[in-house]
């Protein structure tokens, strides 16, 4: 779990000793902004929740949204909306209630892992998420994965995120501080003796869950913006001299939104994991004092959960396909079926025989991105 009740508490002894009065300054600036944190954390909460979880229902209630992509993003969802109802709220409650951690030693181990475990799955989503729309770019008539194929891989996107979540879980102490004369209790992690096992979790959690999926996004993403601006030069859709400008518009907003999803990811996690790798290296609390570290850590964590909130309207925006079905049904009545004639329902049906096959495959494939991006 993040540290954000007292740093001073990080790198003690477990032998309970009373604490100097300067070691809970820090504690008493962050409990004056009390009234400023919590409503920003409260509609965090209510915004991420209600953004996710319409985003969960939606993928879910429509069979034709049941694709790779679709299924990362309802993943991505489901990290946050988990970390937002489970973690949120006790770390919040943890870090401004002066009793410290009042649910117990199970729970303490408990959010810790889940807090962590959600980080690296939202993370690697973003990462799959990404790598997935470069296929759909570059490949546009590959046959798409089936059901099966998504249903391992965010089961195995989980399954790594909880294996690199256990070195965190194992060194979380619940520690009742009641002997030493306060009544509070911490629940922080303590690495008591391997501090060199400290650095390369925290060096290896710095990798994992931040460089190298960002550089993934950002690689794949270059990539995508290129194949966009060479499809359209290379006569994909050139058949249809009309559909130039819808697909510059396309190109562009695609870029645009592939561009916003990136700078959010990098712009929100970067203080936080600065915060975080400052704490590790410098334990004398020299470039961090004591009573200005809560405030910044807990500000940094802040705008780190904020990406929650950000993520689904991001990724809904990319897809037409979300805006399409939430226009119909949201905004539009269902029409009584009308009596079809033969014209009407032939066009049901593709036409398999109205053209050449190669003349066919560049409409296919530029329908089929136009779809997927």
């Amino acid at each position: 779990m993040d540290s954000l009740l007292n740093g001073t508490w990080e790198n003690t002894t477990l032998n309970v000793s009373p604490p100097s009065h300067s070691s809970f300054n820090g504690l008493n600036l962050l409990m004056e902004l009390k009234m400023l944190f919590v409503p920003l954390y409260a509609m965090l909460v209510l915004v991420a929740c209600c953004g996710n979880l319409f985003l969960l229902f939606l993928i879910g209630l429509n069979k034709k949204l049941h694709s790779t992509t679709n299924f990362l993003i309802g993943n991505l969802a489901l990290a946050d909306l988990v970390m937002c109802l489970f973690c949120v709220p006790l770390t919040v409650f943890y870090a401004f209630d002066e009793r410290g951690w009042v649910f117990g030693h199970i729970m303490c181990r408990f959010v810790t892992l889940m807090q962590t475990a959600t980080v690296f799955a939202a993370v690697l989503s973003l990462t799959a998420i990404a790598v997935d729309r470069y296929i759909v770019v570059a490949y546009p008539i590959r046959r798409r994965v089936g059901r099966h194929f998504c249903t391992g891989l965010v089961l195995s996107i989980w399954l790594c995120a909880l294996v690199m979540s256990i070195p965190a879980t194992l060194h979380t102490v619940y520690l009742d501080l009641s002997a030493a004369g306060h009544q509070m209790a911490v629940c922080e992690e303590f690495w008591q003796g391997q501090e060199l096992g400290r650095l390369i979790y925290s060096c290896f959690f710095l990798l994992l869950s931040y460089f190298v999926p960002l550089a993934a996004v950002s690689i794949s993403y270059c990539a995508i913006s290129c194949h966009l601006q060479h499809r359209a030069t290379q006569g994909l859709i050139a058949a249809i001299p009309s559909n130039q400008e819808k697909w510059g518009r396309k190109r562009r907003k695609t870029f645009r939104l592939l561009l916003i999803s990136v700078l959010c990811f990098a712009f929100s996690w970067l203080p936080l994991q600065v915060v975080n790798l400052i704490r590790d290296l410098d334990t004398d609390f020299v470039i961090l004092s004591k009573s200005h570290v809560n405030v910044i850590q807990i500000s940094c964590h802040l705008l780190a959960m904020s990406s929650a909130c950000f993520n689904p309207f991001i990724y809904a925006s990319l897809h037409d396909k979300f805006l399409s079905y939430l226009c119909r049904n949201m905004f539009h009545r269902p029409r009584q079926s009308q009596a079809q004639s033969s014209s009407t329902t032939s066009s049901r049906f593709p036409r398999q025989h109205t053209g050449s096959t190669v003349a066919g495959i560049p409409m296919a494939a530029s329908k089929t991105i136009q779809d997927e991006i």
